[in-house]
């Protein structure tokens, strides 16, 4: 399969089933917000390193997460019993994303979150569709995820802790707001044995793409999301 080289002012991808076996798609065009929310639509995600150029990717199989399918084990229920963590949302959005890089770098990994990356996606949170939920700790920022809320959809970019526990909590939270508010599928990207121990499933490309078709039609719930109007019933 060829990959397909992006243009800058045209924010159009190939079809996805053109994508090379490891899920790479095309190369090139940019992070504007057209384009980031054109992509997610159509089953595509940006993940690159400094160094390279914006890398597109459909992998095949697709990680889920159905909100309702979270398995949360006999230790995290205490945890979340006990209520160590407070849970926010949007409240620290630029602050998460920047975790989630800085915990890879201080780990010796490479990460995709770099600053075009970083700005691209605060630009998407001020517009409302970006989103980040936070687990604090005596007024720290201990852990978190962020991602793009498109439809009944949830498109999960990346997660840190710094605290045992602390992202799980904070994906729990996720889950259960999620439950509150319609939104029907999480999308994980890609496998990893920790996500799969907390339910995600793969599925095939085309089966993920049938659903996005579904889920993507009610509208957006945009804006920031107020936890003071959510009730978490994780216990």
């Amino acid at each position: 399969m060829p990959v397909y080289q992006l243009l800058s002012e045209i924010p159009l991808f190939p079809p996805v089933e053109e994508a090379e076996a490891d899920g790479l798609l095309a190369v090139g065009g940019d992070l504007t917000k057209e384009r980031l929310l054109e992509a997610y639509r159509r089953g595509i995600f940006p993940w690159y390193e400094v160094g390279q150029p914006i890398l597109w990717w459909s992998p095949d199989p697709r990680l889920i997460l159905i909100p309702d399918e979270l398995k949360i084990s006999r230790s995290l229920r205490k945890i979340l019993r006990r209520g160590q963590f407070e849970i926010r949302f949007d409240s620290a959005f630029e602050e998460v994303i920047k975790a989630c890089a800085e915990v890879r770098t201080k780990q010796g990994e490479g990460t995709w979150i770099i600053p075009e990356m970083q700005r691209a996606y605060t630009e998407l949170y001020q517009e409302g569709f970006a989103h980040s939920v936070e687990s604090w700790l005596d007024g720290k920022l201990v852990g978190g995820l962020y991602g793009i809320s498109i439809g009944q959809c949830f498109f999960g970019e990346s997660m840190f802790s710094t605290t045992n526990n602390s992202s799980k909590v904070a994906l729990v939270a996720l889950a259960e707001l999620s439950q509150q508010v319609g939104i029907k599928l999480i999308d994980c990207q890609m496998s990893t044995p920790h996500l799969l121990s907390l339910g995600a499933k793969e599925i095939k490309r085309e089966v993920f793409l049938k659903k996005l078709k579904y889920f993507l039609g009610p509208p957006t719930l945009k804006g920031q999301w107020n936890s003071t109007s959510v009730e978490l019933k994780m216990n």
